[in-house]
């Protein structure tokens, strides 16, 4: 970061031209075309890699895509389940736990006046299309949503935009039982305007979710500050609120590190806009950074440390010129003095086309993010989708997963904070865990963290939506961790092993397997079984060299999730297990 070390400006100024990314032209995800929109980087199996959902959306219709992660780089194109069977017209999308089962579930927005898609995940990544809830059987003309727990009771409530017809805006809160309830009072739902995206976003650092959505049509931006027990207010004061462009996308991510989260705006037709955090609902546009110096036609953005150097950098998509014309996409590094360097020579910058939604997620695990971008029919043809796979370099990382227990078990809208010293400088990053990082995009809900030439992370503090902070103190670097809320459960997940633990039958009724793929447990090992908020429930040694019998009838394990703890070999390996009914 070249704030700190004045001749770090002139490496930096070479540094830039290198390759970030390599683009990935083998595999289903990017030979198949479609009339894409969103995109989903989310775990719907369990198996700790995420996958990949594309929606496609021409007015005819046409089916979404489902893209398998089989752990080895490469991705599975999912036939044959209803989540990929239903030939809509579709635009966003958003997953998230409904029911706090530990499966992330899926709503898909529809164009066209055509009722939106809710598909309940059954804990192996296979969905059930669920026609029967009001979240279903709501037409319109919607854009895309998010869901977001704005009354902290542990349930994932859910918002959708609508940019035609009636235009008002969606809120259905979950009612805790599978079932949802329509919200009709209130300006976020009787605001008719041409809405397109949707943050649910903690502003002013309360401890709340607020509610922040972009208009198109030369209209302003809304505000809906949340004021506690289901309430919202509208402001109307201030820059954020009063800049009237044709907005498509709002991105939200503490690019400057000051711990508030600023908001990046993707603008149709004019300069983008980028607004700083001030507190209190206070933000200061930018004016003369090359971030809002870009004549664009943008669509979506995403916040990601793809060079993982301690701060966060930018993607732009564009697309739908006036005549038929590709754009090309906007890729801008950061500084890390507030300010942004376009790069223009990396491939997620040369590649043409008219894109729609991205997203960043590590899809193979080696901690850096990479880059996958939905590319929308042009000259009346299907195109097929990017995916971009970041080149990491030397710098650190950390990466980390969340289980809420009273919060909702997906975590969404946790904020975590690391702090480590990087170039000789203390610095705290934040992000906060959501379910839709920009129009038509949603990022990997692990919290991804560049460190730079950090040595060790000093602090991470972890502060729930139900209030609950945890600190935790002196980690190691480059490595995947899981925290379960509450007691302040930690598990090393050490993605960087050669060897991969596997499980099954999982979930299972009575005796689980344990085995290694490519080798053998060479000495004692040690099995425990924790319940997700660090109870011993089963705890044994074993000699078996090849596999590893745990019966679960034995140990009275009841119907439930666990986490599942194998240490030997100076190794310790974690999966979460199910055990299902008899």
């Amino acid at each position: 970061m070249k704030k700190f070390i004045l001749s770090l400006s002139f490496c930096y100024a070479g540094f830039i031209h290198a390759q970030y990314f390599t683009k990935i032209t083998s595999g289903p995800l990017v030979n198949t075309p479609g009339d894409s929109r969103s995109v989903n980087w989310i775990d719907v199996n369990n198996d700790g890699n995420v996958d990949c959902f594309i929606s496609n959306g021409p007015s005819g219709g046409q089916n979404n895509s489902l893209f398998l992660n089989n752990g080895s780089g490469n991705f599975i194109a999912v036939t044959n389940d209803s989540i990929v069977l239903d030939g809509k017209p579709s635009d966003g999308a958003t997953f998230g736990d409904i029911d706090n089962n530990g499966s992330m579930d899926a709503f898909v927005a529809n164009w066209y006046n055509v009722n939106n898609l809710y598909y309940e995940n059954n804990g192996s990544g296979q969905f059930t299309k669920i026609n029967s809830q009001i979240i279903s059987n709501d037409a319109g003309y919607s854009e895309t949503a998010a869901w977001g727990d704005y009354d902290n009771d542990g349930y994932l409530d859910l918002y959708v935009t609508n940019s035609a017809g009636a235009k008002k805006n969606y809120l259905y809160k979950n009612n805790g039982n599978n079932t949802f309830t329509k919200i009709t009072s209130g300006s976020h739902v009787n605001d008719a305007l041409s809405s397109r995206s949707i943050n649910w976003t903690d502003m002013d650092n309360d401890g709340d979710l607020d509610l922040f959505v972009t208009n198109e049509g030369s209209q302003n931006e809304n505000i809906y500050r949340n004021d506690g027990g289901g309430t919202f207010t509208k402001l109307t004061s201030g820059a954020l609120v009063n800049n009237a462009l044709s907005t498509m996308s709002g991105s939200w991510g503490d690019y400057d590190n000051d711990g508030d989260l600023d908001v990046f705006l993707a603008n149709d037709g004019s300069y983008n806009s980028l607004f700083r955090n001030d507190g209190n609902f206070n933000f200061t546009k930018i004016l003369s950074d090359t971030v809002v110096k870009t004549p664009s036609r943008s669509f979506s953005s995403g916040w990601s440390d793809v060079d993982n150097d301690g701060d966060l950098d930018l993607f732009v998509t564009n697309a739908f010129a006036t005549i038929n014309v590709k754009w090309l996409n906007f890729f801008y590094l950061n500084n890390g003095d507030g300010t942004f360097t376009r790069n223009s020579s990396d491939i997620i910058a040369a590649d043409s086309a008219w894109s729609y939604g991205c997203a960043f997620g590590d899809y193979d695990n080696d901690g850096f993010e990479d880059l996958a971008v939905a590319t929308c029919r042009y000259m009346g043809v299907d195109r097929p989708d990017f995916l971009y796979h970041n080149n990491g370099n030397s710098n650190k990382w950390t990466t980390i997963k969340l289980t809420g227990t009273i919060s909702n078990k997906a975590a969404i809208g946790t904020k975590v904070r690391v702090k480590a010293v990087i170039n000789g400088a203390p610095v705290w990053q934040l992000r906060e865990i959501s379910s839709q990082s920009a129009y038509c995009g949603q990022n990997d809900i692990r919290a991804h963290f560049g460190l730079g030439n950090a040595t060790v992370i000093d602090s991470i503090k972890l502060e729930w939506p139900s209030g609950i902070v945890e600190t935790y103190i002196n980690i190691n670097i480059n490595q995947f961790l899981n925290y379960v809320e509450g007691p302040g459960v930690f598990v090393k997940e050490n993605h960087s092993l050669k060897e991969e633990l596997l499980v099954y039958p999982n979930p299972s009724v009575g005796v689980i397997t344990i085995s290694l793929p490519n080798g053998e447990f060479k000495s004692s090992h040690k099995i425990t079984v924790l319940t997700l908020t660090g109870k011993v429930v089963c705890e044994f040694n074993t000699t078996a060299s090849k596999q590893i019998q745990l019966n679960t009838k034995k140990y009275n394990l009841s119907t439930g999730e666990y986490l599942l703890n194998v240490t030997g070999d100076e190794k310790h390996f974690t999966k979460k297990i199910i055990i299902a009914k008899d």
